[in-house]
């Protein structure tokens, strides 16, 4: 389970975030919503201790992460994926040589027979045929393909938790689908728990058990689409209108 706890972050004059409480059960996947610049990715960056919150507490399996020493949180990490917002591959190493940096336990970094099939198989699970793209650069591969084996990079130490940072951003509507898709494939079969930050509310609302709002600083709202799309909370409605045009929605 991650909680976060009254969590606040500023950088300099300006507050990112002001007070968030926030929790992601085992199992189920939520996605976190709001504006651009409110703060949304500073949110996962404080999850695996890239930043420390000013105050609160940020809560993963019931550790606190701004309090864990240095091979404590470096053991935490081990059990968190994250998806990066551009895919962020290495240009200069080859599509197995990315995914291979994702198995986080030496032992199976270093032991080839095993990096090779196991790299194979989450080429496999991001819809994709290891024996087409394994040889591949990243600047062979198209966008939404840059984005799958991005993900496959993130599940191959076997995570428990997978972050995913705006994962469908820059794609055009049928590759956000197979992202979406791919996203709740990953939850169903492999049983991750899974953040997902997008600005995409019907990819969002297709793919989550649970639906998150941040805006100003504050989650003004969780809960599952249909009670999304059924809130009277004038901050959930004009997100919503914003986005749909309307408050209805059609998966």
């Amino acid at each position: 389970m991650i909680e976060l706890r009254d969590v606040h972050k500023r950088f300099g004059s300006l507050v990112v975030l002001d007070g968030v409480n926030f929790e992601v059960r085992d199992g189920e996947t939520v996605a976190l919503l709001g504006p651009s610049g409110t703060g949304k990715s500073v949110t996962l960056k404080h999850i695996i201790g890239l930043i420390h919150p000013d105050s609160g507490q940020v809560l993963v399996d019931g550790k606190d992460v701004s309090k864990l020493r240095r091979q404590q949180l470096a053991d935490l990490r081990s059990t968190i994926g994250y998806v990066f917002q551009n895919g962020a591959l290495f240009d200069s190493m080859s599509v197995f040589e990315n995914v291979r940096l994702g198995l986080t336990d030496e032992r199976q970094f270093n032991d080839l027979p095993f990096a090779r099939d196991r790299i194979a198989e989450c080429i496999r699970l991001v819809n994709m045929d290891p024996a087409v793209v394994s040889d591949k650069y990243p600047a062979e591969l198209s966008g939404g393909m840059r984005k799958r084996i991005g993900i496959a990079r993130a599940i191959a130490g076997r995570p428990k938790y997978v972050l995913y940072d705006e994962p469908t951003s820059g794609l055009d509507p049928v590759n956000s689908d197979i992202i979406d898709g791919l996203v709740k494939r990953l939850a169903d079969e492999l049983g991750v728990t899974g953040i997902m930050v997008t600005h995409d509310v019907r990819g969002a609302f297709r793919t989550a058990n649970r639906v998150a709002l941040l805006s100003a600083g504050r989650i003004v709202m969780q809960g599952t689409p249909q009670e999304f799309l059924e809130s009277t909370d004038e901050k959930v409605k004009e997100f919503l209108e914003r986005d749909f045009g309307t408050t209805s929605f059609a998966a």
